[in-house]
């Protein structure tokens, strides 16, 4: 099965390439809203997670004027 989510974008191997904001985007899925492992997520899954980092991104960046210091990989 980890061998199809990479092929579409997910799996074990993509979640290894997320940036910090996306695995804290992760884990507040997995310890917070109970959403379970967050290790091995879908190219779907995967996807909305970058959203969410995006707009916490593109909210950080109106507050303060700045880039969070966190890079977007």
């Amino acid at each position: 099965m980890d061998s199809l989510h990479g092929l579409v974008g997910g799996g074990r191997q993509s979640e290894q390439k997320e940036d910090a904001l996306d695995k804290a985007v992760d884990y507040v899925q997995e310890k917070f809203l109970g959403q379970g492992p967050q290790d091995n997520e879908s190219a779907i899954e995967q996807a909305k997670d970058e959203a969410i980092s995006d707009f916490i991104r593109k909210q950080y960046k109106g507050v303060t004027g700045k880039d969070i210091p966190i890079a977007d990989k």
